[in-house]
């Protein structure tokens, strides 16, 4: 097996540029602040720097001041920032408005099947009834498990993992073992059937993280643990030379994507010794596509499920995004503490 021996020095340079470009950009309270901070607090993890989780804080109370706006579940994405601020300052504002956030999931937010959330996002315009995307595992599923693990609140931590395997259930293709973007209840079909990188990130993300909270011992464990191993074994399949994955998975044609490779090497990066390889090819290149300026490039936008694999091709990735700092954020973290995992 390869060793994990990397340039510790590049890396730290590199997130120090991401974050410090992150904080150039403004952002509502909503999902690519959400992924953005998390990152950031990754970061701050992995390497214990102050500075970062401070101008995370200062954020987090400039827009308390201002209360909390109407919420929906790509929205409480943000209540992963202040369970991290809660556990290192141990100001109660933090987590009573992580509370309310989990107890608007629970009581709120619009569901079907069985109480599995439906897609919703901070519009009036945009709304998606009875469809599961795989951006909820991170914006609101892994949320739930660890307020539930951090409270423990077992009506939390339960309900994050039925959205895991409610949507293990409705979007793991058992061929390819890849997971679609969406699925429609009402039309019982996957819509447009496209295997997205950055959504196959967040289920894969979210996966090895609950790996870490989820007890061994818990029937949950093995469910998820499942999942995820047949998943990344079809991932690595499809890295491409470069170190990154194409937004359409399983299409050479379609783009190289940033963020959705960061969040599957990270997640590569948490079974140890087993993907090293690929993790490596990875941080050769996410760490190419990070401008001297911090930004990531190559990150394509907010995505909807689109209609075919055309729309995914299309969709630009000319800006910076709060998703591609945060992802990348969270995959150099991960970098710099996988030389702690033996196995």
């Amino acid at each position: 097996m390869t060793q994990w021996v990397i340039d510790e020095e590049r890396v730290r340079d590199a997130m120090d540029r991401v974050v410090e470009r992150t904080f150039r950009m403004d952002f509502e309270w909503d999902w690519p602040a959400g992924v953005a901070f998390y990152g950031v607090c990754e970061a701050y993890a992995a390497t214990g720097k102050a500075e970062y989780l401070e101008r995370v804080k200062q954020w987090v109370d400039e827009n308390l001041e201002e209360g909390l706006p109407k919420l929906s579940v790509n929205g409480v994405s943000v209540g992963h920032t202040l369970l991290t601020l809660h556990r290192e300052t141990g100001e109660e504002r933090y987590l009573e408005t992580a509370v309310r956030m989990a107890e608007y999931l629970q009581k709120e937010a619009p569901r079907f099947g069985d109480g599995i959330l439906q897609h919703t996002v901070n519009s009036e315009t945009h709304v998606f009834p009875e469809q599961a995307w795989v951006d909820t595992l991170f914006m609101a599923g892994y949320f739930l498990l660890r307020i539930g693990a951090h409270l423990g609140r077992t009506e939390f931590f339960e309900d994050g993992l039925r959205q895991y395997h409610g949507h293990e259930e409705l979007l793991q293709d058992p061929v390819t073992n890849l997971y679609y973007h969406g699925w429609d209840n009402i039309g019982r079909n996957h819509m447009s059937g496209v295997f997205w990188a950055r959504g196959n990130a967040w289920a894969a993300l979210t996966m090895a993280r609950a790996l870490a909270i989820v007890p061994v011992t818990h029937p949950s464990f093995m469910i998820i643990d499942g999942s995820l191993r047949d998943q990344l074994s079809a991932l690595v399949r499809l890295q491409d030379e470069s170190g990154l994955w194409h937004t359409v998975l399983d299409d050479p044609t379609s783009p190289l994507e940033t963020s959705g490779s960061a969040g599957i090497a990270a997640a590569l990066l948490t079974r140890g010794r087993l993907y090293r390889k690929q993790a490596r090819r990875a941080l050769d290149g996410i760490l190419s596509r990070i401008a001297d300026d911090g930004s990531v490039t190559g990150v394509s936008a907010g995505t909807a499920v689109m209609k075919d694999a055309e729309g995914y091709k299309k969709v630009p990735a000319k800006r910076v995004q709060g998703w591609g700092q945060g992802l990348a954020l969270t995959f150099l973290a991960e970098a710099l503490r996988a030389k702690d995992n033996p196995y």
